[in-house]
């Protein structure tokens, strides 16, 4: 394999290994599938990269990229990169304040998006702040410049690259990743081309040989997917890229793949359905699915389970399990979870229905995998984020907090010296912000976020992640929030799955309602706070949450309680419910 220390180096050893298949797809106007060869797609980042350079830009400018997952944006990315220009991404839901503060906080000399829809609101955050910065659209709109343009420019310039190619050094800034966060303006992670080629070298040993197909749902604009995404690229997988989460099942089961990446909000939905759909069931084919079921959520690391065990499970991955797998396009070797922590019961039954989810641990400013779990007998560990890549060193703090050092960790926040200089110890390891623990045999454990651990009245300290996670193992919760600093004993705010919730309603003969109602109906919440004492049993009488509040609406990236890579903001969340809150403590 030739030279790979720099991005685009993936793309020139992709034409000489893999040079008359199909690279990426993406879904056409009409909804169908447009795919790309090898060919094709170089030569079109090639055409973009001359456009670029005909228009003005020069290494070391930055361009803005707003759009899903498409073709277009994979393009823009190796055309940026193969000429020293940094990418910006930006979330499609960034608010008009934080898009605009971006922009100019990067200084992007260009910005692209996808639809007239995302142009219109750029325009209107950039002319809200006094920004001019020309904009072009992926689709064809009347009031803008189109990528077609570009291309059609590029098409006609014989521009040789590669002494723009040749130079790019490894510790050449590649991308500005703007992190969201849960407070503050957003801080710009600055990542170089070895930075994020040494995060997808270090993560080969979860790519099999057998794998062809993967698709792409989880947005590129986070730098998890966009690792995993080069990673495909280094290994010659085909990638189809789904521009929205709408359709992301039918996309699945056109496409087939051998494996994706997630966050568990995704796999919670996908398992809550397929239990929803077992209990709807009668007879002997009901009996069977909760004979399955149980049988899965009670499958250890594969080393551990009995022979008897795994002779009652090959007849359930026959009847039972095979159905699940059908579900997801029938051929789903691994998936791969992160962003948020994965309930340890959903790890389980995927694993025993032979779809292995494996649980990794990063950040944006670790390019971004710390640790990862592996599809080997002897690689995973339920309730751990796996072992620390082999290129890192992680280490555990006195106060419990995780720290790394390694070539994928960040140099630190483009213009934000103060907050570089806070995010590293005296030895230069990076600060994550999270707790952990690492076992004997090497799997490291998160226990709960540094700035989110509080303390009761009592003085004792409580971690609401991993209540919520284990909360969240019943079906009738979608979104739950612990809260109780500085107060008595911890509580929770609750977002209903109001589909669950209805039938257990009717099940039980009591009117359903608005889901205003709902949430006040006093079975309602008997029935909840029945769900948590079940579900609290290995907590200390301390951390168990004591009364709840149900909301009747679920939180939302848009309406500003989520980030985008749907983590809790949790001050946003707490200001917004204050006064419920504080009324809920008021009572008796």
């Amino acid at each position: 394999m030739a030279q790979q220390s720099r991005i685009f180096d993936l793309i020139t050893n992709y034409k000489s290994e893999f040079s008359d298949k199909t690279i990426i797809a993406g879904r056409d106007k009409n909804g169908r599938w447009k795919t790309y060869l090898t060919s094709e797609f170089i030569d079109k980042i090639n055409s973009l990269s001359r456009a670029l350079l005909s228009i003005g830009l020069i290494k070391g400018d930055r361009v803005a990229l707003m759009s899903g997952n498409r073709p277009e944006w994979s393009i823009i990315d190796f055309a940026c990169n193969q000429l020293g220009i940094a990418l910006v991404p930006l979330y499609p839901t960034l608010a008009p304040q934080d898009l605009s503060y971006i922009v100019n906080d990067a200084e992007a000399k260009l910005i692209f998006v996808s639809n007239a829809e995302l142009a219109a609101r750029v325009d209107t955050a950039l002319k809200d702040h006094q920004l001019t910065i020309p904009l072009y659209t992926f689709e064809k709109t009347d009031h803008h410049k189109d990528l077609e343009s570009l291309y059609q420019i590029g098409d006609t310039l014989d521009t040789d690259l590669k002494p723009y190619n040749d130079a790019i050094q490894e510790d050449d800034l590649l991308t500005l990743i703007y992190t969201s966060g849960t407070t503050g303006k957003p801080k710009g992670v600055y990542l170089s081309h070895k930075n994020i080629l040494s995060n997808v070298l270090a993560c080969y040993h979860l790519i099999r040989p057998d794998f062809k197909k993967a698709i792409s749902f989880l947005p590129l604009c986070h730098i998890f997917e966009r690792m995993v995404v080069y990673m495909y690229y280094s290994k010659g997988i085909e990638i189809y890229f789904c521009e929205t989460l709408d359709n992301v099942v039918v996309d699945i089961n056109e496409v087939k793949p051998d494996l994706f990446t997630t966050v568990p909000r995704v796999l919670e939905k996908v398992y809550d359905k397929i239990v929803s759909k077992g209990k709807d069931l009668t007879g002997i084919k009901k009996s069977l699915f909760m004979w399955a079921l149980n049988l899965g959520l009670r499958y250890q690391e594969p080393t551990k389970n009995s022979a008897w065990y795994n002779f009652q499970l090959a007849i359930a991955r026959k009847l039972i399990f095979s159905k699940w797998k059908e579900a997801l396009g029938g051929n789903i070797k691994i998936i791969v979870s992160g962003g948020a922590a994965l309930q340890e019961r959903l790890a389980r039954v995927f694993w025993a229905s032979d779809m292995k989810v494996l649980e990794g641990y990063g950040l944006t400013e670790t390019s971004p995998v710390i640790a990862v779990n592996t599809f080997f007998d002897t690689g995973i560990k339920f309730g751990t984020v796996g072992r620390p890549l082999k290129n890192l060193e992680v280490k555990i703090a006195q106060d419990g907090e995780i720290l790394v050092k390694g070539p994928s960790v960040t140099s630190g926040y483009y213009k934000n010296d103060e907050a570089t200089k806070e995010s590293f110890d005296e030895n230069g390891f990076f600060k994550t912000g999270d707790i952990g623990e690492i076992s004997a045999d090497g799997f490291l454990k998160i226990t709960d976020r540094k700035k989110e651990m509080f303390k009761t009245a009592g003085g004792k300290y409580i971690a609401p992640q991993p209540i919520e996670t284990k909360l969240m193992e019943s079906t009738l919760i979608a979104q739950i929030m612990v809260v109780g600093e500085n107060r008595k004993f911890p509580s929770a705010l609750i977002v209903p799955a109001f589909e669950e919730i209805e039938k257990w309603m009717k099940h039980k003969g009591i009117p359903v309602g608005s889901k205003e109602e709902i949430v006040t109906n006093q079975k309602v919440i008997e029935k909840y706070n029945q769900e948590i004492d079940r579900l609290s049993t290995e907590f200390g009488h301390w951390e168990k949450v004591k009364k709840i509040i149900l909301l009747p609406k679920e939180w939302t990236i848009n309406d500003g309680q989520l980030t985008p890579k749907l983590s809790l903001k949790r001050k946003v969340i707490l200001k917004e419910f204050d006064e419920k809150i504080e009324k809920l403590y008021q009572e008796n």
